[in-house]
């Protein structure tokens, strides 16, 4: 091609380039103040972050009209407000009408509404904690429409599933429940009256031996002093005596019998002999039950040193709380010289108020701690004092625990929880899953791979579960168990609180 056809083409094409760029320049907005997301009427936009407006709020700008988004909580609950601007000074509110577009995790869309109020407009809607949402602004002014769009992340973290098993955070859902009210009152543990003996030896004699000491378990049956009694060696003589005098008759009777029989003697020399045995059985019977009535065991051929022996017995299992014995010592058949208490079961001792006697009632389920260590336990209320106290003006009340395992001791002292009553709420959360975040109580909401706050309006609580008023609904899923890992990772990484 030569170069004179070649200098027409060229110029066309310059020509053509340049028309373009200048079509291309009408047709892109103004942009004379920053937006993240700025459209005009033909909804062109713009990518760029929010610059801060004079009075701190988040600047949205485009073709010289601005929207400063302020959040005012001085006060009051947070609440939007909006500044309008033409070319950088401040438009009356009645200048554009504005709506907002909020959306949250886990949360329904909301649409908030503006009214002119002194300098600026003012949101219909409370902007609930924490500020962690997407919004999108829609303003019309001058029969031109503005659209720009922001997001803002507060309080949340991202964290897997993977994750979630590793540092064991528990997931429930939050629900109905069963809120039971409870009354706590002090309380110490004692003896179960019931089942403490007294134990006496029954028969006078000297102390040989003394086999255990206060404090000590012992089981029924072992022996726990043995003693030297005359008044055994009589009864141990009387049984012997009674024996063979029972051996004697029996032997003259089958004797007498038999004779009689064979026509050798008279009946009346045979019905004697049967009287006498009868007599004999009867006063063997007596001395062997004077034995047992002392908790001796009727033996024969017991050796003269055996005759005087007495083992004291313990009557019951349990702990020896007193002992009145000593080596030597000429006791009485009445003395005490043994306390036996059977620990299997205890008593709570409860402290009732005035105030709450109406309260308590017998057949109430308790709930029983130890102050001092890790030990709790169930019982129900079987008995409540008629009468208060002259000096402490209180009344009792008696809650029995099981004690099987040992670990309650007279003397402890605890806090009884009774239940008064069983209310059933429409929302509740497990209590270990409350945290304290900021001047927030909140737990933590999983929605896909993120937790976020939500801050909490409660109610009532036994321990276990409380009452949800505010802040989360039925169905929504919180960290449980471990939520404190959550809010330790938040503060390493800031809950932010940028307004």
């Amino acid at each position: 091609m030569n170069k004179a056809r070649l200098i027409p083409i060229l110029i066309v094409i310059a020509v053509g380039i340049v028309l373009g760029g200048l079509i291309l320049m009408l047709d892109k907005p103004s942009t004379e103040a920053t937006g993240y997301t700025g459209y005009d009427s033909s909804e062109k936009s713009q990518e760029l972050a929010p610059d801060t407006g004079p009075r701190n709020g988040k600047l949205f700008t485009s073709n010289g009209f601005s929207v400063e988004l302020t959040i005012f909580e001085k006060g009051m609950p947070p609440q939007f407000r909006i500044y309008l601007y033409e070319n950088g000074q401040l438009l009356p509110p009645s200048a554009a009408s504005v709506s907002i577009t909020l959306t949250r995790l886990g949360a329904p869309v909301q649409f908030f509404k503006f009214t002119p109020e002194a300098d600026y407009l003012l949101g219909d809607q409370v902007v609930e904690e924490p500020h962690s949402f997407d919004l999108a602004i829609v303003a019309e002014r001058n029969g031109q429409t503005f659209r720009w769009g922001y997001s803002q992340i507060e309080a949340r973290l991202e964290m897997k599933d993977a994750m979630l098993k590793t540092i064991g955070v528990e997931i429930e859902t939050a629900g109905p429940a069963i809120i039971k009210s409870t009354l706590k009152l002090p309380g110490e543990i004692v003896f179960n009256p019931d089942r403490i003996v007294q134990v006496v030896p029954r028969l006078p004699g000297v102390v040989i031996a003394v086999n255990y000491e206060p404090g000590q378990m012992v089981q029924k049956g072992q022996v726990l002093a043995v003693i030297e009694s005359q008044m055994l060696a009589d009864l141990h003589s009387q049984y012997l005596a009674a024996q063979r005098r029972l051996a004697l008759a029996r032997t003259v009777y089958q004797r007498e019998k038999q004779l009689w029989e064979e026509k050798i003697s008279a009946k009346q020399d045979y019905l004697a002999a049967e009287l006498v045995l009868s007599e004999a059985k009867i006063a063997a019977d007596l001395a062997s039950e004077k034995l047992r009535a002392f908790g001796v065991q009727p033996k024969l051929g017991l050796q003269a040193k055996d005759l005087t022996r007495y083992e004291i017995l313990a009557p019951i299992s349990g702990l020896i709380t007193a002992r009145s014995i000593a080596l030597g010592a000429v006791l009485k058949d009445d003395a005490t010289i043994f306390t036996v208490a059977d620990m299997s079961t205890v008593w709570t001792a409860v402290t009732v108020y005035p105030k709450d006697l109406s309260i308590v009632r017998v057949g109430q389920k308790t709930r029983v701690k130890a102050t001092a260590f890790d030990v709790e336990g169930e019982g129900i209320v079987t008995y409540i004092t008629t009468l208060i106290g002259g000096q402490t003006r209180t009344a009792t009340a008696r809650v029995i625990l099981d004690n099987a395992d040992g670990l309650w001791h007279p003397g402890m002292f605890v806090n009884v929880e009774l239940v008064s009553d069983e209310i059933e709420v429409p929302v509740a959360v497990s209590a270990h899953a409350i945290q304290t975040l900021r001047d927030w109580t909140v737990v933590f909401g999983r929605y896909g791979d993120y937790f976020e706050a939500r801050p909490l309006e409660l109610g009532r609580s036994d321990g276990k579960m409380v009452e949800v008023l505010k802040g989360l609904n039925a169905g929504e899923l919180y960290a449980a168990g471990n939520s404190f890992a959550i809010k330790a990772d938040l503060d390493k990484e800031g809950a932010s609180h940028d307004h």
